[in-house]
């Protein structure tokens, strides 16, 4: 008996060793070969050339809130959702502020794995670093000077723009003078409490996004305590017909001027939507591989793997490069989840789209 179980645990262990060694062998280490470190704002002509003659000024709005409650974990405006956004509405003629509620540096969140040359470009851009180093305070801010505004997301905002009369003064001014509002991943908290001029919620019976209860969940499973509320939650308490995506992917809702994406892979959608809600039609850009990896996995989750297959076949055959790493992720989440069946699955999708190459 006893030569039995060690036998089968014997066999458990080598094929867990197998499979860990295949699912390693999965990740493409050539794209870590990637230094977008000293990237300039020079180096992107998507940024730099065939610039509209300029078509006015959008504010965006940073959180100045640093601590993750009682957790002693730092928090602060996500980079990523900042210098897309900014880059976007720059290339479109829009010249672009930056505000918080305290004014001046913000606290930031860095993530190396998520960011490529735009985000390295915007980190090496002097002009922005200035604006970062001496952001505008909100009570100071007068909304008639901009087109639209921005609410950057970042974990900090649930503490800081939530209730903040200054956040809804110009939520509220925004809104009832019919002026753009775009609001990405936890940055929508702006949007909590603002009333139309009935004096009803502007959330109310509009299609929102944000950050969802599974997204936040997943990093934080306490969050409730942490935050004393889910975004998702609160959203949907003052009316908003809450749109929920697929985990971690592109999601974004226009509803009259209120813009909103999901989480952080919307933020080039959420921008462009932007631009097309003022009235303009969004300037051509080459779209990054990570953004064509999201649209690979959105396909998967809506038409299933062969169609998805095919979407990443195209892509290669037309020199369109996609992050395969990220679909990777994606399987490790669902492994997070419990869900073993969908984590195999992916990670047989990652093999078959490694044979693509």
């Amino acid at each position: 008996m006893v030569k039995k179980i060690l036998l089968s645990l014997l066999a458990v262990v080598l094929v867990l060793v197998a499979a860990g060694y295949w699912a390693y062998n999965l990740i493409d280490r050539d794209a870590f070969k990637h230094d977008f470190k000293n990237t300039q704002k020079a180096d992107l002509p998507y940024i730099t050339e065939n610039i509209p003659e300029h078509r006015g000024k959008i504010l965006t709005v940073v959180t100045s809130h640093s601590e993750l409650g009682n957790t002693g974990k730092k928090v602060g405006y996500e980079l990523t959702e900042l210098s897309r956004a900014y880059y976007v509405f720059e290339a479109n003629g829009f010249s672009v502020d930056i505000a918080s509620p305290q004014g001046g540096k913000p606290p930031q969140v860095l993530d190396g794995d998520d960011m490529n040359q735009y985000d390295y470009a915007f980190l090496n851009d002097a002009a922005a670093s200035k604006k970062l180093e001496h952001t505008f305070k909100l009570s100071e801010v007068n909304p008639d000077d901009y087109q639209a505004v921005y609410f950057v997301g970042g974990k900090g905002t649930m503490f800081d723009f939530i209730d903040n009369p200054d956040i809804t003064r110009l939520v509220e001014h925004f809104y009832n003078n019919n002026k753009a509002i775009a609001a990405v991943c936890h940055g929508p908290a702006a949007l909590i409490g603002a009333k139309n001029t009935q004096g009803d919620y502007i959330v109310a019976n509009k299609a929102i996004t944000a950050f969802t209860n599974d997204e936040e969940l997943l990093l934080i499973p306490n969050a409730p305590e942490v935050f004393g509320q889910l975004l998702q939650d609160t959203l949907t308490e003052q009316g908003a017909k809450f749109s929920e995506g697929a985990m971690y992917l592109d999601n974004v809702e226009v509803d009259g001027n209120l813009i909103t994406g999901q989480n952080p892979w919307s933020v080039w959608t959420m921008a462009e939507a932007t631009i097309k809600q003022l009235g303009y039609t969004p300037k051509a850009r080459e779209i990054t591989a990570e953004e064509h990896a999201v649209t690979i996995m959105n396909t998967y989750h809506l038409q299933g793997s062969e169609q998805a297959l095919a979407v990443a076949k195209s892509l290669l055959e037309n020199q369109q490069p996609y992050m395969r790493n990220l679909v990777f992720i994606h399987s490790l989440m669902a492994f997070m989840q419990f869900d073993v069946v969908e984590g195999v699955s992916l990670l047989v999708f990652v093999q078959q789209l490694k044979n693509l190459t």
